[in-house]
């Protein structure tokens, strides 16, 4: 790309995944972290999802963001998902777009976001919150992607992925898978404008990306 692809939450356990994966490629990247550590070749910045004004020098002029930041569990307040995974998302979007940018966002978040009644919701109204940041993309007339990854867990990846949509779906899925999805959706037409979920399935190796994500349906236009 040709400018930087800016890592939100980029020293996270799938932020780093995607960090790497980007570097492989060859890309420009901005990690974002409330902690700044060294990122290798990646350009590392001290900023905060809930802080706007610290978001304005790493995400001016970037071509790409990915969002993959953890929402905290608290019922209100700087530690809660309203917090993160709403007004961080939002502070993010005003930040990448502040010169007139028009970036593509690729949104971590999770399953179950629609089903109110889980128990998950009982935190901090967690799949509210997270189904709010979610619309703020959708709602923002940005190219995006977002990605629902089921039950996080260890592993190389590379195996069968299935992806979904309706979120009605159970399982879990590796980091790396989430991080790969999340670095190939950013050179796939066919993953823009998508919400799905993510699984690991039996059957062996994966598939293409662009075959899976040929797969999905385009959100409603809003």
């Amino acid at each position: 790309m040709e400018n930087p692809v800016v890592v939100v939450g980029g020293a996270g356990s799938v932020g780093r995944l995607v960090v790497a994966g980007l570097l492989e490629r060859g890309e420009q990247v901005r990690v974002v972290s409330r902690r700044a550590r060294s990122a290798g070749a990646a350009q590392t910045f001290q900023a905060d999802v809930r802080d706007r004004q610290s978001l304005a020098t790493p995400l001016a002029g970037c071509s790409a963001v990915v969002f993959s930041v953890e929402p905290g569990t608290a019922s209100s307040g700087p530690n809660s998902p309203e917090a993160t995974m709403y007004q961080g998302v939002v502070n993010v979007l005003d930040a990448a777009t502040a010169a007139g940018e028009k970036p593509h966002i690729v949104l971590v978040s999770q399953i179950y976001v629609t089903r109110k009644n889980h128990p998950i919701n009982a935190t901090g109204r967690m799949l509210d919150w997270r189904l709010a940041g979610e619309d703020a993309i959708r709602s923002s007339g940005l190219p995006y992607t977002i990605v629902r990854p089921s039950w996080l867990t260890g592993g190389k990846g590379g195996t069968a992925v299935r992806l979904e949509q309706g979120d009605r779906g159970e399982g879990d899925i590796t980091r790396q898978d989430v991080a790969d999805a999340c670095v190939q959706a950013l050179y796939s037409a066919a993953a823009r404008s998508r919400t799905f979920e993510m699984y690991n399935a039996s059957g062996g190796a994966r598939a293409d990306w662009d075959d899976l994500f040929d797969t999905l349906q385009p959100d409603p236009v809003r």
